[in-house]
């Protein structure tokens, strides 16, 4: 587990612009199982996360005609029994961190793996999750 002096800030990126903090496996549930859409991030204390993956996904909000009904996000190595809630609903995917998941009407329909974020700029990963908006939203 991660010190909350460390997480609070890395959480701030994301829920200070609406993302939902979903910190028990209740609340992963509750955001799931709504109709619609739900843009779900596993956040993360690394570079990644904080390089690409929480830049990229508030480019793709901000700038994309379509976007997810609802938006959220848990922390992985702080929100351990969400986390592991979440996970189940992304199997068979292994466990990822960072990672960006897209859910429509509580079934999983896209999916972005740390290794399709590490290494590459958060303009690539806004563009994917624009074209998955696109599709799905």
């Amino acid at each position: 587990m991660y010190p909350e002096e460390i997480v609070m800030p890395m959480k701030a990126e994301l829920t200070d612009y609406g993302f939902e903090d979903l910190i028990t496996p209740q609340s992963v549930d509750a955001a799931i199982q709504r109709p619609g859409t739900t843009l779900i991030v596993i956040n993360s204390v690394c570079g990644c996360s904080a390089g690409s993956a929480r830049p990229g996904v508030l480019m793709a909000v901000q700038n994309s005609e379509k976007k997810p009904d609802y938006l959220a996000t848990s922390f992985a190595g702080f929100d351990g029994a969400a986390v592991s809630r979440l996970r189940e609903f992304l199997l068979p995917y292994p466990p990822s961190s960072p990672s960006i998941a897209l859910f429509k009407d509580g079934k999983l329909v896209n999916f972005i793996e740390r290794h399709m974020i590490e290494g590459r700029s958060a303009q690539l990963i806004a563009g994917a999750l624009m074209q998955a908006f696109e599709e799905f939203c």
